[in-house]
């Protein structure tokens, strides 16, 4: 029983190495439009661990796993919607390249804005303030240089 066990544990290198080689073939599309679809989509959508990649531009297993998976739910025959929706339900809002507007995400869509008012009101209080006149110089303060 204990052998069993050991041989077990070490065969799952052997199987997770398996499972990732299968993993990284290619993808094989039926059609043109499939593949523009699916190319667009994935622009459209964030790899969940790389955080600044695409899941098209992305090499990470589960990057490879949610192509397939995306490509599984087209050939079913859900819309480019749904498919962003199962996956927002399933690893949140961050998936999405572009968020919604919504409440939660009112900030992001609306942040760059109030930043930059803000910018440009500071800016221009400074301005105001240098160009105002400040006490008249005189040309004898007492001092010799």
């Amino acid at each position: 029983m204990l052998l069993a066990a050991l041989l077990w544990l070490a065969a799952l290198p052997a199987f997770a190495q398996a499972n990732q080689q299968a993993d990284a073939a290619p993808l094989q599309f039926h059609g043109a439009a499939e593949e523009a679809r699916f190319h667009a989509l994935t622009l459209q959508l964030r790899c969940v661990m790389c955080q600044n990649q695409s899941l098209a531009d992305s090499n990470a297993l589960i990057a490879l796993q949610l192509r397939r998976e995306v490509l599984d739910l087209m050939r079913q025959g859900k819309s480019d919607d749904q498919i962003k929706d199962y996956l927002v339900q399933r690893y949140g809002e961050f998936v999405l390249y572009k968020p919604r507007l919504e409440g939660g995400t009112l900030l992001l869509w609306i942040g760059p804005a109030v930043v930059l008012l803000a910018g440009s009101g500071v800016v221009a209080a400074v301005v105001r303030k240098r160009k105002s006149p400040g006490k008249p110089v005189t040309g004898d303060d007492g001092q010799e240089w």
